[in-house]
């Protein structure tokens, strides 16, 4: 019997339109372009502005986007998984959410929360529902509304992050096209270095928290950045190696948008050149979920049917890992 692989046949992705960059941050916080840019490599992030609006609201037109460029209806879609840290609410689900407000009637669905390595889960769990043969349509989506829990009072971690949404589509393939395999990782002493303090179920939302600003992002920069360069480079490189392969096989690198030099480490490790590797941390900043598909919806015309690719990426928590893909199509132009 011929083998199902989870192929991805569409891609979708949303940014919002205000663009947040380093000369106005200047006016709110002590820094400077220069600093940020050496640092970081983003110039602009994009923020999600307007009264009642969500993470679910910057999913709609991904995944409409999507269904479009398949030529499919949002009816046809099986299973919808939203990997976020943003949802809209504890409960209901941002998925369940995404549904109703796309018309996805006969889908199922259900949020995924691993921070910047939420969608890398979420394609591993999405392909394992279709190479079982029981979904013939798997969406999966990555989308953060990180304004959201920013304080923009905090320079350490204000200039880092944006908002956006991107979406893949997998389906069945027969040629063995698509998801190859993965490598993933968790470690959850991380806990302590990048985290929010409150709003869970071990410190509930109060006064206090909300005046102590525990509701919003905190990282302890150097343990994070350190343990992102290890993890995700080693977690690419034994990707490779694990399957015999080398930087020379590689059409691209699709990494976490967290940090340049973070990227750059991970490309040296594999062996790679800096032109395969995708990058628009500059333009969005770190979106966190959404980092990997708004790569691919940015890049989807450079791909070319059995490119192999490489998608990496570390989160908050510990959380960490890698999946390589053969790509399943060309773009019209």
């Amino acid at each position: 019997m011929q083998k199902i692989t989870a192929a991805i046949t569409s891609v979708g992705g949303y940014v919002p339109e205000y663009r947040l960059t380093n000369a106005i941050l200047e006016t709110m916080i002590d820094t400077n372009d220069e600093w940020i840019k050496s640092r970081t490599g983003v110039e602009e992030r994009r923020i999600l502005k307007g009264e009642g609006l969500a993470t679910s609201d910057m999913c709609v037109p991904a995944v409409l986007e999507l269904c479009k460029k398949r030529g499919i209806l949002p009816e046809e879609i099986d299973c919808l998984i939203v990997a976020t840290v943003t949802p809209d609410m504890i409960f209901p689900s941002t998925a369940n959410i995404l549904c109703d407000k796309i018309g996805a009637v006969n889908a199922w669905g259900f949020d995924l929360s691993a921070a910047c390595s939420g969608f890398l889960f979420g394609l591993t769990t999405g392909s394992a529902l279709v190479e079982s043969g029981r979904y013939k349509k798997v969406v999966v989506v990555g989308a953060d509304k990180m304004s959201a829990i920013v304080d923009y009072t905090d320079r350490t971690t204000c200039i880092l992050f944006g908002d956006g949404a991107g979406a893949v589509l997998l389906e069945p393939s027969m040629d063995g096209m698509g998801v190859k395999d993965s490598l993933l990782k968790s470690d959850g002493s991380g806990k302590d270095f990048l985290y929010m303090k409150a709003g869970g179920s071990l410190k509930p939302a109060s006064v206090e928290t909300v005046l102590a600003k525990e509701h919003c992002i905190y990282q302890s920069g150097q343990h994070v950045f350190k343990a992102a360069v290890k993890g995700m480079a080693d977690a690419a490189f034994d990707l490779l190696e694990r399957n015999h392969l080398t930087g020379d096989d590689i059409a691209w690198l699709v990494p976490h948008q967290a940090n340049k030099r973070i990227i750059d480490a991970t490309a040296n490790r594999m062996g790679l050149s800096q032109d395969k590797v995708m990058l628009n941390i500059q333009r969005y900043g770190n979106t966190t979920a959404a980092t990997i598909p708004l790569c691919l919806w940015d890049w989807e015309k450079q791909l070319h049917k059995g490119d192999k690719i490489v998608l990496a990426a570390f989160g908050g928590g510990f959380t960490w890992g890698a999946t390589l893909v053969e790509w399943a199509y060309d773009t019209a132009s």
